[in-house]
């Protein structure tokens, strides 16, 4: 399997995943993970797959950085601008999305593992 696949399959887990919980919840708590998963594959998916697409370059330092830099203006935007404007509870918004973005950054870590563990073999 591919990076690239890889990286598919765990994002379609990742949602699935997100959308059985949301699914199970009520109330604002359902509309936060609903409003988390959009955001986040919105800016994680084409991020990530950016990352996957630069494994052995030169660039992929700065691609990574700029990745964590995104996430933390996403989870500030988030706290600071979305929720409040929506009139939503932060605690349930701004958890559901670190646990979005961190089950990407998870994601992109266990795919940078195989690929190297490839390149070594």
């Amino acid at each position: 399997m591919t990076a690239g696949r890889m990286y598919l399959a765990g994002t379609l887990l990742i949602a699935g995943l997100a959308g059985w919980m949301a699914a199970r919840s009520v109330g604002t708590v359902a509309a936060s993970i609903w409003l988390a998963l959009g955001v986040s594959l919105a800016i994680q998916g084409p991020l990530g797959w950016w990352l996957v697409r630069s494994i052995g370059t030169e660039g992929f330092l700065a691609v990574w950085v700029g990745g964590i830099l995104a996430r933390f203006g996403l989870l500030g935007a988030m706290g600071l601008v979305i929720l409040p404007r929506l009139n939503w509870p932060l605690a349930s918004g701004m958890i559901a999305l670190l646990l979005m973005l961190l089950g990407f950054l998870l994601l992109e870590g266990i795919v940078l593992w195989v690929e190297r563990s490839r390149a070594e073999a």
